[in-house]
């Protein structure tokens, strides 16, 4: 249950070209607490509920659990998440043994473009497309759960 994850920003639009699917993507937390978060998220035609411990001193890995519940639940559940709902789409581009999902947020994060890549080791190597910019793993302005709270649009 511990999530291996990098992050970067994204330099141009020409991952889209690559992308073997997008989805919409509609998410609120219900506890955007440092230490544990809990995100309750619908994606296409299926809903989430997850919790996410504090990362580790590089922000790369962190506990994560998660379980799928229905679209209603989680319809029923997001007016009652803290203010700010993320809404984005997600574009899942394959990179080598790895598939890249890079998120275009829209309404109060409008503007931002994020890569993320799930690993199995913190060290694990991965190709890196040209489209990928600077990393941003572990500066917490850009977790979905500071987003929420302090939009990309109003840095």
């Amino acid at each position: 249950m511990i999530e291996i994850e990098r992050k970067f920003l994204v330099t141009s639009e020409n991952f889209k070209n690559e992308a073997q699917k997008s989805t919409r993507i509609v998410q609120g937390f219900l506890n955007t607490h440092p230490e544990r978060t809990v995100r309750v998220r619908i994606k296409a035609e299926k809903a989430f509920i997850t919790v996410k411990g504090i990362g580790n001193a590089s922000g790369t890995s962190r506990f994560e659990w998660e379980k799928e519940i229905s679209v209603k639940e989680a319809e029923q559940l997001l007016p009652l998440c803290e203010k700010g709902i993320i809404e984005k789409i997600r574009y899942e581009i394959p990179s080598g043994h790895h598939t890249i999902e890079v998120d275009v947020f829209s309404a109060e994060n409008n503007g931002l473009i994020l890569a993320e890549i799930e690993l199995s080791d913190e060290n694990e190597s991965f190709l890196k497309p040209n489209w990928i910019g600077n990393e941003v793993t572990g500066d917490s302005r850009y977790y979905n759960s500071q987003l929420s709270k302090k939009p990309y649009t109003l840095w």
